[in-house]
């Protein structure tokens, strides 16, 4: 019986590309999923360059590189192409290792350090109408419950400060203040209610509470979380479970996804379209970028501008439909 085939042996750039990995994993503690994930992706940048006839990291040139990218982002026989975040990230990985090259003196140069990855597109938030948000509103009060009462003054808070779902259910008691709004009053020059949210980085913003949003808080804390907290170990949490513990992420997204299947809504309504829709929305009512920066605690004003997109295209929408002379 003959012997097996030896195996190749691996070329410089294979050797190259195991070293990295190697100092990665020894040196930089990386996990195993982002060593799997950078094996993968310069798996794809050897054959490439192996095609090429390249098999040594001094014969990389930039337009290698370069080209590299372009044939992500074009396909090639079977292979799809790729996103443009996806590409990136597989850019990453080919100048990451480039890099750890050129400052091991291994090659004279690093010839991905000037490539830029490709621009990924801007993804629209998408909002839901103001009378869509009403019939979700009120498709998650079904009875006079605990849990619709909870469930209602959920979604109210989302819609009415932009939180974020992790920021509404972190809420503790001593973080709402109704104000007079919890007598039901709501006269103009009273107290309002107001919220204090802990965003990314715990960083604390102070927001406003319409009155809809207050009467719906005060209506759960009053006649529905004592029902709840009594079941519980006295946690301070606003929003409980029917344990009396606070409520998790995954049942807030259960509260929303079963009041818009009610709502004729499922299937494009997540805990962050409340959030998006209180962005536009107060943009289309005329309320300035930087306002609703702060209210969304955004670090960046770029961020938000993002929303002017979405109005932009809904005044474009309504000139199409309404001038006589649009089509």
């Amino acid at each position: 019986m003959s012997p097996a085939p030896a195996a190749p042996a691996p070329d410089r750039l294979s050797r190259a590309v195991r070293g990295w990995l190697d100092h990665l994993r020894v040196e930089r503690g990386a996990s195993v999923h982002t060593l799997k994930a950078y094996e993968r992706d310069l798996g794809r940048y050897l054959s490439f360059l192996r095609g090429r006839g390249i098999t040594a990291p001094e014969g990389v040139s930039e337009q290698a590189v370069t080209d590299f990218l372009a044939h992500l982002r074009t396909g090639h026989g079977e292979r799809k192409p790729l996103a443009p975040s996806s590409a990136a990230r597989a850019l990453v990985a080919v100048r990451g290792f480039h890099k750890f090259l050129a400052a091991e003196g291994d090659v004279p140069n690093d010839p991905a350090q000037v490539v830029a990855p490709p621009t990924p597109a801007r993804r629209l938030p998408k909002a839901i109408s103001i009378g869509e948000v009403e019939r979700l509103l009120d498709a998650a009060a079904v009875g006079d419950t605990p849990a619709s009462l909870r469930d209602r003054a959920l979604l109210e808070v989302l819609y009415g400060s932009g939180a974020r779902v992790s920021e509404a259910i972190g809420l503790d008691v001593d973080d709402i203040d109704l104000g007079d709004g919890a007598a039901g009053q709501y006269d103009e020059g009273t107290p309002g209610a107001v919220v204090r949210l802990f965003g990314k980085g715990n960083k604390e913003r102070i927001v406003p509470l319409g009155r809809y949003a207050t009467a719906a808080l005060d209506a759960w804390l009053v006649r529905g979380r004592p029902t709840f907290a009594a079941k519980g170990k006295g946690t301070a949490a606003v929003f409980l479970n029917q344990r009396g513990g606070r409520l998790s992420r995954q049942s807030a997204w259960n509260v929303i996804q079963q009041a818009a299947e009610r709502a004729d809504l499922s299937g494009h309504v997540s805990p962050h379209t409340l959030r998006h829709s209180f962005a536009t929305h107060l943009l289309d009512g005329g309320a300035d970028v930087r306002v609703v920066q702060e209210l969304l605690g955004h670090a960046s004003v770029t961020t938000t501008q993002i929303y002017t997109l979405v109005t932009a295209q809904h005044l474009r929408e309504v000139y199409a439909q309404a001038h006589p002379r649009a089509r």
